[in-house]
C-alpha cells in the first residue's frame, strides 16, 4: 500500500499535459489526445484505469499538436496534424479531436483535407485497457496481472479482464469501424476542401458483464448531461462582474473548477461533497474538502454542509490501526479500488490525518451561520461532540494539552496535517522532526472547533457547556503561547516534536494560527513581519519554508514552495487582525500569478522570487484543477470584502478594503439565508440589495466567535 505513505507528490504529467474532469471521472492525455499506458495518462473511473492506451493515427503517423483547448473543465478540442509521408513541411491533412468526460469519454474525430485531390486514408484508434488503480498508475508500479478477453464485434470492442474474483470490463463503440482485437479501423476517402466525421465512446462494463449506461448522446441542439450540471450549478451560483477583467476571469474559472469538482455520495446523490482535486484526488478527502467547502461558502454553503453529512456518516466507530481509524475521527480519503481496499483490511477510507478532526467542527460552526434549518445542524452536533471526544481521548495522547501525530502502522502517512509529504517537518537547520508531532496550526484548529461548538452550544441555550469549551481553549491559547513562541526569533516554531522540543523552522503554518485568534496580541506584528519578509514572500506569495532554512528547496513540494490555499488562509489571518495592507499584497500577487495559467491557480507553484523570474515557475506534477486552490481567488476576495453572514444573529456583515487594481465589483445572486443578494462594492464602499426578511446589514467586521461567546457571558441565563 505505497499509496499512502508515498511522498504525495504525484507522478510527472509532463508538459503539454490535458487533464479533464468531471465529478469522480477524469481523463489525463498528452496534447494531441493520446493516452500512452508508460506515462500517468488514461481515462479514470471509480479510481481505475479504463482506458490506458488511445492512439489515433492516419496512414500510420501521430498526429503533430497544434493546440488543445479546455473548453469545460469536461470538454476539450485538440487540433493537430498528419505528417506527410514525402517530407515536405505543410501538410494538406488535419485532425480535430472533440473529448468530453463523463463515466468513460464521448470523442468526436474530424479529418479536413485542404488539398485539390482526395485523401486516401486509414484512420486507427490503438485501445488497451490495464485496469490499474489510480496509485499504480501514479507511482508507476503496476503489479497485478488481469485475466484479459478482447472481444471485437460489429463496430465495437470489449475488453473484459479477471482477477481474483474481482471483474472488470470496458467497451470502445464505434460505428462503422472494422474491429481488432487491438484497434479500430476506418478506410476513407476525404474529398479534396471536405472533411470526414465520426463519433466514438468508451463506457466501463458493470462487473465486466453488460456496459453501463450507455454515454449519452445528446440530440441535435439539446445540451449533454455534462452541460446541464453545470448549467444547473451556474443558475445556483452568484454571477460576478469586476472592473479587473482578469480577476473576474479568475474567479470564474473557480466556479467552474468547483462545479466540476463536485462528486454524489452515491447512497445520497442529494448530498454532494467537493473532492480534492484531479488528477490524482478525485475523491472525499477529510481536510481538503472541508478546507475547500469553508472557503467556497459565500458561492455554494450546501456544498460544505454536503461535505460534513457525507463525512459524519464515515466517522470513526472503532480502533483499526491498519485504516488508522478511531472513534469519533474524521477520514483522510476514501478510494474505490483493489490496492487500498486490500491494504486497509478490506475497507475503503484511511484515517491517517490529524487536522481533519477538528476543521469538521470549525466548519460545522461556520454551516450554522448560513441559515440552514435548526434541525440540519442539530442532527450533525453528536458528530462534531464526537470529534472533541477524539481530540481529547486519542489527539492528545500523552496528555499535554496538545494535539500530536505519530502513524499507527508502518504505511501510513509518516506526516499527517496538511504538510503531509515525509520530510515536510523540520527543524531550522534542516533536521527532520520524530513523531509524535504537534503541529502549530493542528492547536489553532482545536482552538476553533472548541470556540465553534461552544458558540452552538450559546446558541442552543446551553451555557455550562459552552462556558466549559470557552474555558478549554482558552487554556490552550496560553499553553500555546507559552511553550510555541520564539521569542529570540520572533516567530512560532511550526510544531513541538516527540522530546517536546520546538521546531524551529521558520515555516508558513503559523499563519493559519492567526486565522483562529491563537495569536497573542502583541506578536502579531511580529508574525507579519515575517511572513511578508524577503526570505518567505516570493513576490507571488507566502514560501511554506523561509529562503534561509536549511531544508529550504523552492522545487519541492512543501519546503519553500507557494500554495494558494495557504496563502489564502494566511490572508484571511491577517485581515483578522487589521493587517489590511499585508493581506491586499498577498492577494494581488496570488491573482496576478493566476494570469500566468490561463486564470487557473495550480495546487502550488515553485517558490523562486519573482525578481529573479518573471512569472510563476510551476511545479512539475502540481493538481489542476485543485478544489482548494479553485477556493482561494473566492477565499482572497470574500477576505478583502470582509464578508460574511450570521443569519441567527440576523445579520450580514461587509467593510470591504478592495485594492484599486481591482476595480468596481458586482455580485447579484449571492445566496444568503433564505434568499438572494445583490453587493456592489468599490474600494472601501459596498451597497448590499435584497436583504431576505429578519437580515440587518452591518459594515465593520462580523463580531468572531470568540468576541460573540465572551458578549454571551455576560448576558442572563435563559
Amino acid at each position: 500500500m505505497a499509496g499512502w505513505n508515498a511522498d504525495t507528490a504525484a507522478g510527472p504529467l509532463g508538459s503539454g499535459t490535458v487533464t479533464l474532469v468531471e465529478g469522480s471521472s477524469f481523463c489525463i492525455s498528452s496534447a494531441n489526445g493520446d493516452i500512452h499506458p508508460e506515462l500517468p495518462h488514461g481515462v479514470f473511473h471509480q479510481d481505475t484505469r479504463i482506458l490506458s492506451r488511445w492512439n489515433l493515427t492516419v496512414n500510420g503517423q501521430p498526429i503533430e499538436p497544434l493546440a488543445a483547448e479546455t473548453k469545460e473543465p469536461y470538454r476539450a478540442l485538440f487540433a493537430g496534424r498528419v505528417p506527410r509521408s514525402d517530407g515536405y513541411a505543410d501538410s494538406p491533412l488535419l485532425v480535430e479531436r472533440l473529448r468530453e468526460v463523463g463515466a468513460g469519454i464521448l470523442e468526436d474525430i474530424t479529418v479536413r483535407n485542404f488539398s485539390a485531390d482526395p485523401a486516401e486514408c486509414v484512420v486507427a484508434l490503438a485501445v488497451e485497457a490495464d485496469f490499474a488503480d489510480l496509485f499504480e498508475v501514479k507511482e508507476a508500479r503496476i503489479q497485478r496481472q488481469w485475466d484479459e478477453r478482447r472481444e471485437p464485434g460489429n463496430g465495437s470492442l470489449t475488453i473484459r479482464a479477471v482477477w481474483q474474483d474481482v471483474r472488470k470490463g470496458v467497451v470502445v463503440r464505434a460505428a462503422g469501424a472494422e474491429a481488432v482485437p487491438e484497434a479500430l479501423a476506418y478506410r476513407i476517402t476525404v474529398p479534396p476542401h471536405g472533411h470526414w466525421s465520426t463519433r466514438l465512446s468508451v463506457v466501463p462494463a458493470v462487473d465486466g458483464h453488460g456496459p453501463a449506461a450507455p454515454f449519452a448522446h445528446p440530440a441535435p441542439g439539446d445540451m449533454s448531461p455534462r452541460d446541464r450540471r453545470r448549467q444547473e450549478w451556474v443558475a445556483k451560483i452568484p454571477v460576478l462582474h469586476m472592473g479587473n477583467r482578469s480577476i473576474e476571469r479568475t474567479l470564474r474559472r473557480s466556479y467552474d473548477d468547483l462545479g466540476a469538482l463536485r462528486i454524489e455520495d452515491p447512497e445520497h446523490p442529494e448530498r454532494v461533497v467537493v473532492a480534492a482535486g484531479a488528477p490524482w484526488f478525485m475523491t472525499l478527502f477529510g481536510r481538503d474538502s472541508l478546507l475547500a467547502s469553508e472557503m467556497s461558502l459565500p458561492v455554494d454553503p450546501s456544498l460544505a454542509l454536503g461535505t460534513l453529512q457525507t463525512l459524519a456518516d464515515r466517522q470513526g466507530t472503532v480502533v483499526d490501526p491498519a485504516s488508522e481509524e478511531e472513534p469519533g475521527k474524521i477520514l483522510h480519503e476514501v478510494r474505490l479500488d483493489v490496492s487500498s481496499g486490500l491494504a486497509l483490511g478490506g475497507k475503503s477510507a484511511y484515517y491517517g490525518s490529524v487536522d481533519a478532526t477538528p476543521l469538521f467542527v470549525v466548519v460545522l460552526g461556520s454551516v450554522s451561520r448560513w441559515g440552514f434549518a435548526k434541525e440540519t445542524i442539530a442532527a450533525l452536533l453528536p458528530h462534531a461532540d464526537r470529534a472533541l471526544e477524539w481530540i481529547e481521548n486519542y489527539g492528545d495522547r500523552d496528555g499535554d494539552g496538545f494535539v500530536e501525530y505519530a502513524r499507527l502502522n508502518d504505511r501510513g502517512l509518516i506526516n499527517q496535517g496538511w504538510k503531509d509529504s515525509w520530510d515536510g517537518i523540520n527543524f531550522a537547520d534542516g533536521r527532520m522532526a520524530e513523531p509524535p508531532i504537534a503541529l502549530c496550526e493542528v492547536q489553532a484548529y482545536v482552538h476553533g472547533a472548541y470556540m465553534a461548538r461552544a458558540w452552538m452550544a450559546y446558541d442552543a441555550g446551553d451555557l455550562a457547556l459552552a462556558a466549559d469549551l470557552r474555558e478549554r481553549a482558552a487554556r490552550l491559547k496560553q499553553r500555546f503561547n507559552e511553550q510555541f513562541w520564539l521569542p529570540q526569533k520572533g516567530y512560532y516554531a511550526v510544531a513541538l516534536d516527540r522530546d517536546k522540543r520546538p521546531v524551529d523552522a521558520c515555516a508558513s503554518n503559523m499563519g493559519h494560527c492567526l486565522w483562529f485568534g491563537l495569536v497573542d496580541e502583541d506578536k502579531v506584528p511580529l508574525v507579519a513581519e515575517k511572513l511578508m519578509s524577503p526570505e518567505m514572500f516570493s513576490g507571488w506569495g507566502v514560501r511554506t519554508l523561509a529562503s534561509d532554512m536549511g531544508a529550504y528547496n523552492p522545487a519541492s513540494y512543501h519546503n519553500g514552495s507557494v500554495w494558494p490555499h495557504d496563502n489564502a488562509i494566511i490572508a484571511a489571518g491577517l485581515m483578522r487582525y487589521g493587517f489590511v495592507e499585508q493581506a491586499q499584497r498577498i492577494a494581488t500577487a496570488l491573482l496576478e500569478a493566476a494570469e500566468y495559467s490561463e486564470g487557473r491557480l495550480p495546487e502550488l507553484f515553485c517558490g523562486f522570487d519573482r525578481q529573479q523570474f518573471n512569472q510563476p515557475v510551476p511545479y512539475p506534477t502540481a493538481c489542476s484543477p485543485q478544489a482548494w486552490a479553485a477556493t482561494t481567488p473566492i477565499q482572497l476576495v470574500t477576505s478583502l470584502l470582509r464578508y460574511d453572514a450570521h443569519v441567527s444573529l440576523g445579520g450580514v456583515w461587509i467593510d470591504p478594503v478592495l485594492p484599486q487594481s481591482f476595480g468596481h465589483l458586482h455580485i447579484t445572486n449571492a445566496p444568503t439565508g433564505a434568499g438572494r443578494i445583490t453587493i456592489d462594492a468599490s474600494g472601501t464602499s459596498a451597497t448590499v440589495q435584497g436583504l431576505p426578511e429578519g437580515l440587518v446589514l452591518h459594515r465593520g467586521t462580523r463580531p468572531w466567535i470568540t468576541e460573540l461567546v465572551e458578549q454571551a457571558k455576560l448576558r442572563p441565563e435563559k
